[in-house]
């Protein structure tokens, strides 16, 4: 089970991190600039982050296992058509596509552990999870720069065999899980006004659009009205009354806006101003990898033994610290004295932060509402990327249609790593303000004390939430 959901939200993991080394060959070989490349990328956070929240609530509605594979295969058929794009207008429309199909198996890949596991072994769960997703996180430029020294466009179809395994896999060892109290109508209008109005924002956001900004803040404000007054909301807003939640969510948003800036620009950086090949820009995020693989799931079992909030405070500070050691890029400068450093330090705040984040977003919310949790936190990550990733030429000072140069390209990057560095740690001190060291015991109910909803299975500790009467998954031990 472990495995297929790994393999299903790292290969959207995957594709994004290829994308960014691809960017260079993609922009040599369709002509494109500046703020073309920056589309390639925003047009998948744009689709993803607008949709994120529908996909985990009809995991939540029709069955978590059923999501996640229609997501799995749309991304497939979504990279198809990346891989053949002719144009850079093509390339950007297969991007809005594969980021639907993100939206539907993203958030679904953690329900589904948080479905399958009891409390006191889901922050292992979803350490091991964080650490392999980060494995193919920092894979994804190593195996982005060696298939793109053949073409770019086997950035996108290595999805294709990553995708049918991952099928295989789910279909015969992932259990069925949804909320059963999932059984009114769809709220279509939530779900409508929910898309629109994350787009309109994250749109006006990445066009520096004042009015469609607004405009999609007001339609988000409608839409918090109609869950207020639904019997079926699709956001069950109640989920925002708990204090760790609301404060898991702002570490994200501030964290993973730094952590945005810094992946977009640092690809481009290694090979047009330090003359990295594709192949050694991707290597050189190796020791990521590593550092993931070793440390996130003794991060998860460390969060479940003294409680999230200093794991989630130190990390981020960390991160910031490796993001500063960036600044000692320079052309010429030495992968050893210069690249090394950051990426290790980098690498070690990550993995203290990822796997502790992920199980306080999950376990602050009911478990019957583990989809619409995850799918609020991703969310929340993608739409603080792609602020970030529209924010770029305004705070690297460079010219959204100028050609990629070493010498401003390096120049502004510094600039961003110091402002990406001052976000991620303060997401450090939101966590340290508003996560309590018992945040992962879950959420009380009528004031009364945490629980679980949940009978373990007493041969292997795995157990599923109840099934509505209609479900005929196979059981999950």
């Amino acid at each position: 089970m472990l495995l297929a959901t790994v393999l299903g939200s790292g290969v959207a993991a995957l594709d994004a991190t290829i994308v960014t080394i691809a960017l260079p060959r993609i922009a040599g070989d369709l002509d494109a600039d500046l703020a073309g490349v920056q589309w390639v990328s925003n047009g998948y956070l744009l689709s993803l982050a607008s949709l994120i929240l529908l996909g985990g609530a009809l995991g939540d509605r029709y069955g978590r296992r059923r999501v996640f594979l229609v997501g799995v295969v749309w991304f497939a058929a979504a990279s198809l058509l990346c891989g053949a794009a002719p144009s850079v207008g093509w390339l950007v429309a297969g991007r809005l596509l594969q980021g639907i199909g993100g939206a539907l198996l993203t958030p679904g890949s953690l329900a589904i552990i948080d479905a399958a596991f009891v409390r006191q072994d889901r922050g292992a769960a979803i350490g091991m999870w964080s650490g392999l997703g980060g494995v193919a996180t920092a894979v994804g430029p190593f195996a982005g720069g060696w298939l793109v020294e053949l073409s770019w466009r086997w950035a996108f179809l290595v999805n294709l065999p990553v995708a049918a395994a991952v099928v295989a896999v789910a279909l015969r060892h992932v259990p069925e899980s949804r909320d059963p109290g999932a059984t009114g109508p769809l709220d279509l209008p939530g779900a409508v006004l929910g898309a629109a109005g994350l787009a309109l924002t994250t749109f006006g956001l990445a066009e520096r659009n004042l009015l469609l900004g607004l405009g999609g803040l007001t339609v988000l404000a409608a839409f918090v009205v109609v869950e207020q007054r639904t019997s079926s909301p699709m956001l069950p807003l109640g989920v925002f009354s708990n204090r760790a939640f609301v404060g898991a969510n702002l570490t994200t948003l501030v964290v993973y806006a730094g952590l945005g800036v810094a992946f977009f620009l640092l690809g481009l950086v290694l090979q047009a101003a330090l003359g990295y090949p594709p192949l050694a820009a991707g290597a050189a995020t190796l020791p990521i990898t590593g550092l993931m693989l070793v440390l996130s799931a003794r991060a998860g079992r460390l969060a479940q033994r003294i409680g999230p909030r200093w794991p989630m405070t130190v990390g981020p500070l960390v991160v910031a610290c490796g993001l500063l050691l960036y600044l000692r890029v320079q052309p010429g400068a030495s992968y050893l004295t210069a690249v090394l450093p950051a990426v290790v330090v980098f690498g070690l705040g990550l993995s203290l932060t990822v796997a502790p984040l992920t199980a306080t977003v999950l376990a602050s919310a009911e478990e019957a509402h583990a989809g619409v949790a995850s799918g609020v936190n991703n969310a929340v990550a993608r739409t603080a990327q792609l602020l970030a990733v529209a924010a770029i030429p305004l705070v690297a000072r460079l010219d959204p249609g100028a050609s990629l140069e070493a010498g401003p390209l390096v120049a502004g990057f510094h600039r961003v790593v110091v402002a990406a560095a001052a976000l991620v740690a303060l997401g450090g001190v939101v966590a340290l303000l508003t996560i309590s060291s018992d945040a992962l015991a879950g959420p009380a109910t009528d004031g009364g004390p945490p629980h679980d909803h949940r009978e373990p299975c007493v041969h292997c500790s795995v157990a599923s939430p109840p099934l509505a009467p209609t479900t005929t998954s196979r059981p999950a031990a």
